[in-house]
């Protein structure tokens, strides 16, 4: 004969089973597991639920003391899977409005997209890096762009072109390599020892695509090449050093 009491009990237990309310109690991360405390009962080691797991596949493990729901197919428990994911007053939702998007760590990090403002924001905590690893090519486009490094910034590359009708530069520049011009060179103002100039070494000027008119420098309004002096004799003596 059966036992209908037993069967009853088999049944409720099964029903109560389908779907439970628990907490995040240890997580495997080697495995992909954890183990849900609900009411007086500790699961086996179960799957949770990812957003992606196929082709695409996105890995962001559950962490102790999460909310979850355990469901169970049929009441079984050994086939369980668990939905992780539900805010609780011991983990307090990271956001109170509609237009945002946002995903907090635990060591402070905070990504998030207000789609009402347009405003993508990127927060890491003291020390931290980020990483952008691009074989091919990077294209950034906007209307203004405003890099701030505090300490230091490096660019490495072979070639670097700034394709601007103006760059400024607010403080020293200094070429370590060959500096070559096109459009002529203008400037002002005080260097070292009050000089507007100062160069260590020869200067030569000489025939090429870019030269000034005839080889010459030309020095409030006196020419180097086509001077002459006054108060000379004509023949083979020199005159003395300017005075």
């Amino acid at each position: 004969m059966v036992d209908q009491g037993a069967s009853n009990a088999e049944l409720v237990r099964c029903i109560e089973n389908i779907v439970r309310a628990g907490t995040i109690g240890q997580v495997d991360h080697a495995i992909a597991r954890c183990r849900v405390q609900s009411g007086g009962l500790t699961t086996d080691w179960l799957p949770w639920i990812s957003m992606r797991a196929g082709d695409v596949r996105r890995w962001s493990p559950p962490s102790a003391g999460e909310q979850c729901i355990v469901l169970s197919p049929g009441g079984n428990m050994a086939s369980a899977f668990v939905l992780v994911g539900v805010f609780s007053d011991t983990i307090a939702a990271n956001g109170n409005t509609g237009d945002v998007e946002r995903t907090s760590y635990p060591d402070g990090a905070v990504i998030e997209y207000d789609h009402a403002a347009h405003a993508l924001t990127v927060t890491l905590p003291a020390g931290g890096t980020a990483d952008i690893t691009v074989p091919d090519a990077v294209t950034i486009r906007c209307n203004t762009a405003d890099v701030t490094a505090s300490e230091s910034a490096t660019v490495h590359s072979q070639k670097i072109t700034l394709d601007a009708p103006e760059t400024i530069a607010t403080g020293e520049l200094k070429v370590l390599g060959l500096l070559t011009y096109a459009a002529g060179m203008v400037g002002g103002g005080s260097g070292p020892g009050g000089a507007v100039a100062v160069i260590n070494g020869p200067i030569e000027v000489r025939n090429g695509d870019i030269t000034l008119p005839g080889n010459d420098v030309v020095a409030s309004g006196i020419s180097l090449v086509g001077h002459v002096h006054g108060k000379v004799t004509p023949g083979s003596g020199t005159t003395g050093a300017p005075a």
